[in-house]
């Protein structure tokens, strides 16, 4: 297409010689010009102008500027192209905004809202913040290890440094099973939003060897006790299975000596 017909048209305050009757996108495009767009593509010919994102603010012959989408407009002559101005920016807002309800995950959207500036509401991240591992953390099992705090405007769920003990009771609780509890080998990981609120070693259980509970979860099962009850019990280091094998000898004995 190396003979069509090129005309000027203003483009943001510079002049461009673009093919006379040619998509308006796909010349910009190929003129280097930087326009958001997911449901163009250049194989094929007939556009769908479904997207949105790639309107722009065109004015011709002293019409007053008006906002339309460069995919379904073509190259003529005395036209005047802006594709930076506030209304294009809202423009682009709110087709983002209607792409990310339908997929509101979609990676490709995300970066191209960060790449062209343009600000979305957040997305969702899973967490419907019931505020149920917050309060179990605080009320039963006394770390306190999280908290709703705000980041950007935003209300989160976020560790407190240096309080998570390792339990996972928050990753049992959660109701959307947004956060996660990870054995990796001797380490436990535990995140939410994939970010890390605790990781811990691992204790090796004293019967079977297998490692089961984090060092600052069993300290805290010692220390922690019933109002006014006295911590006088033996101390051990069991997996829940060991700890039911030993509980049982011991009754055993008990049972044949008396």
């Amino acid at each position: 297409m190396n003979d069509e017909p090129r005309i000027p048209v203003r483009v943001n305050d510079r002049v461009l010689e673009l093919p006379a009757g040619r998509s308006l996108l796909t010349a910009l495009l190929e003129a280097g010009v930087r326009i958001p767009h997911v449901c163009h593509h250049p194989a094929l010919h007939q556009a769908a102008g479904v997207c949105r994102l790639c309107t722009v603010e065109v004015s011709a012959a002293g019409q007053p500027p008006q906002t339309k989408r460069s995919c379904l407009l073509k190259v003529t002559p005395a036209l005047e192209v802006r594709t930076e101005s506030a209304a294009v920016q809202a423009a682009r807002e709110k087709a983002m905004r209607a792409l990310l309800r339908q997929a509101p995950q979609a990676e490709r959207l995300i970066r191209l809202a960060a790449e062209f500036g343009i600000r979305i509401d957040p997305a969702p991240d899973g967490c419907i913040r019931c505020l149920l591992c917050e309060r179990i953390c605080r009320e039963v099992v006394g770390a306190a290890a999280l908290r709703l705090g705000k980041r950007e405007g935003l209300r989160l769920i976020e560790p407190v440094e240096g309080r998570c003990i390792g339990c996972g009771t928050c990753a049992n609780v959660c109701p959307t099973q947004v956060i996660h509890v990870h054995d990796e080998e001797a380490v436990r990981v535990i995140s939410i939003r994939g970010e890390t609120i605790g990781r811990h070693p691992l204790a090796v259980c004293e019967g079977c060897g297998r490692r089961f509970a984090t060092p600052k979860f069993l300290e805290a099962a010692h220390v922690r006790a019933v109002d006014h009850h006295p911590d006088v019990k033996e101390h051990h280091r069991f997996c829940p299975e060991c700890a039911k094998r030993h509980s049982g000898r011991v009754s055993a004995l008990t049972t044949r000596r008396y």
